[in-house]
């Protein structure tokens, strides 16, 4: 030990009987100590996570010296460590995993310059978390995650509505169930709301106008029910919100085009009615539009020709599957230069393709027609098919078929236009010889034996039985 460490030392050690501070401290030879009840109240929360046979014997000097817990770290405060983040599961190899009769100690929330506490799958058995001390965390605790915890069940406590400095609120594929604490509306410095994959029920409360700095909210993969609130659009700041998987019903409220900086909104899976709402064009931000799954289009407006997708340049995701779309594929969506995915399958729509517009977006990776109403031949080109592969889909749409050379091997459900084709080139000479006949109805009779005898399809007699009539 340097002499400079020992002057240090004894330094503390006359600053502590001068003032009569209670608690004695712990040197480490990192030159700062820390309180005795900080390091004892850290060990006795962790044991009550991984047993008491644990005992910190292995550290040294302690958690904040040369051999630190992982998953714990410690920061200066009038020169004593004390403890500011805490993780407790294997989030590392190295990380302390969890025992499976864990219990959460009181001496957790006496760990009070603590900015950081995650619990990451430790809860395996069946738990509730104590309604009761989280607030002794309210003064320094910036974020609070439960990530994978499938034993975490009942209630969220409606104490964590206390913990008015939290910046960031993760309680992400755990067991908790029952309404959500509209309390967590009064955590205004919020930046990140992640409430996922839980089995909360009830309606979404309609207290959102206080998350003025809220970047991300996430409450998909739940029960939640009823209308989306008025108040969503309030959230100014917000870039990705994410409701997917519920429950939801009635109409996308018009305070949705007021989230200017949203760049992903994902409504899918829900029973979202009323048709596109025009507002959405509003949000020249998005990136990712998933509104999949949804009865939105039901009404005989065709909704999709109405909306001025060229607005959206920014859009490289855009899912609109399983929505009951009518009306023809918007020429709109062929000006989306940064298109990536497009999912338009399982709808009601019409017309044709617009292949060679289509073709040319130039980062288009994934296109999903499948299963509409669509008709007339597909004209991308061998290279288009070969570049999209699996990840493109047409089948399941009766009257279209591929142009295509004769060596390539359609996709999958697709028909080939080879034999329409021909059948029309048919048409187009008999029409010409026609002309010259005399006899119409002797023409009538050889064409229809040319036919036969090539084997061609049985409605085509039909439209040249059509041509000699007019003829006549």
């Amino acid at each position: 030990m340097s002499w400079i460490h020992s002057v240090f030392v004894l330094f503390l050690i006359l600053r502590w009987c001068i003032t009569g501070e209670s608690s004695p401290v712990v040197t480490n030879d990192s030159g700062a100590p820390m309180e005795k009840t900080e390091r004892e109240a850290l060990y006795s929360a962790i044991q009550g996570f991984v047993g008491d046979s644990w005992n910190g014997s292995d550290l040294y000097p302690d958690p904040c010296g040369w051999t630190p817990i992982q998953g714990v770290s410690c920061d200066l405060h009038d020169d004593l460590w004390y403890v500011t983040d805490l993780t407790l599961g294997l989030v590392h190899e190295n990380s302390l995993s969890c025992n499976a009769s864990l219990k959460i100690k009181p001496e957790l929330f006496e760990l009070k310059h603590l900015k950081s506490l995650t619990f990451f799958n430790c809860f395996t058995s069946p738990t509730t978390i104590s309604k009761e001390d989280w607030i002794n965390l309210g003064s320094n605790l910036e974020s609070l995650e439960f990530r994978s915890n499938p034993g975490l069940i009942g209630e969220l406590p409606e104490t964590i509505g206390s913990l008015t400095k939290l910046k960031s609120l993760v309680v992400l594929e755990n067991g908790f169930n029952g309404k959500l604490p509209t309390n967590l509306c009064g955590l205004s410095s919020l930046k990140r709301l992640v409430l996922a994959g839980n089995l909360f029920t009830g309606t979404i409360p309609n207290c959102f106008n206080g998350f003025k700095e809220l970047l991300i909210l996430d409450l998909s993969r739940n029960s939640l029910s009823g209308t989306l609130p008025l108040s969503i659009g309030e959230m100014v700041s917000l870039l990705k919100l994410d409701l997917s998987n519920n429950r939801l019903e009635g109409k996308l409220p018009r305070e949705l085009g007021f989230l200017k900086n949203l760049t992903l909104l994902d409504l899918r899976n829900n029973r979202i009615s009323g048709g596109l709402s025009k507002n959405v064009e509003n949000i020249r931000s998005l990136t990712d539009l998933v509104l999949s799954g949804n009865p939105m289009c039901n009404s005989s407006d065709d909704v999709m020709v109405k909306m001025k997708w060229e607005n959206m340049g920014n859009l490289v995701n855009l899912d609109l599957s399983k929505m009951g779309l009518r009306g023809e594929i918007p020429f709109g969506l062929t000006k989306l230069k940064r298109l990536r995915f497009l999912g338009l399958n399982d709808n009601d729509l019409t017309g044709t393709v617009p292949s060679k517009e289509l073709e040319t977006l130039p980062c288009l990776g994934a296109l999903y027609i499948n299963g509409n109403n669509l008709t007339g031949e597909l004209r991308f080109s061998r290279k288009f098919y070969e570049k999209m592969g699996t990840r493109f889909k047409a089948s399941k749409n009766p009257n279209l078929c591929m142009y295509e050379s004769q060596e390539y091997v359609t996709p999958l459900g697709l028909k080939p236009c080879k034999m329409m084709m021909k059948g029309n080139l048919v048409i187009k000479q008999t029409w010409s010889n026609l002309k010259k006949e005399e006899s119409s109805s002797s023409m009538g009779v050889m064409v229809t034996r040319h036919v036969l005898s090539n084997g061609f399809m049985w409605d085509l007699l039909l439209e040249l039985s059509l041509i000699v009539l007019l003829l006549n």
